[in-house]
């Protein structure tokens, strides 16, 4: 007969980890620091109770130092606080978005005109743009063509964005990006 164990998440920290609060702090000694409370190194028997009295919680913030450095705080709040930082940070990191556009070696000027008001219209946006040409076959022996069609479009469309890497070769590829201007 199998035993069946649980599995656990080794990846995940959780938050309640990240630091020691109250009894599971080990030192014997720590140096307290927070609100209404005198600064000073106090046995941890003594730092818990002055945490108690106020009816908070004794966090170790620099458990490092010598002695650890513990901080009198609600640390409910204090994680809600840290929870609500971060989201915020989030929200207001840019997201990247990168519009591709694929050309062939041999790319007519028509399908290269359509192609390039697309190209206007993803730069004008704010998107990034990742124009490639691709080579089928033996048509790879068609590299000059490919890499003066992308410089052709990155002169095209000098006035929406700034070429960011030029053309480069990977494998059956030739790739090359367009960061957009900022505007003003």
């Amino acid at each position: 007969m199998a035993i069946r164990r649980r599995k656990q998440s080794r990846g995940r920290v959780k938050k309640e980890d990240q630091h020691r609060i109250n009894s599971k702090i080990r030192a014997e000694k720590v140096r307290v620091v927070g609100d209404n409370v005198d600064v000073g190194i106090y046995p941890i028997k003594q730092a818990l109770n002055i945490a108690d009295e106020q009816g908070l919680d004794l966090v170790e913030i620099s458990p490092k130092a010598d002695p650890p450095v513990c901080k009198v705080m609600d640390y409910k709040k204090f994680l809600y606080e840290q929870k609500k930082r971060e989201k915020a940070l989030k929200a207001k990191a840019s997201k990247v978005v990168v519009k591709e556009i694929r050309f062939g070696p041999q790319t007519d000027d028509h399908d290269y005109e359509f192609k390039k008001k697309h190209a206007e219209k993803f730069l004008k946006d704010g998107a990034k743009l990742k124009a490639f040409v691709f080579f089928k076959g033996r048509s790879i022996v068609f590299k000059e063509q490919g890499q003066i069609l992308l410089l052709r479009l990155a002169q095209d469309l000098e006035d929406y964005g700034k070429v960011e890497q030029m053309p480069k070769l990977e494998g059956k590829r030739m790739t090359m990006f367009i960061a957009p201007k900022k505007s003003k």
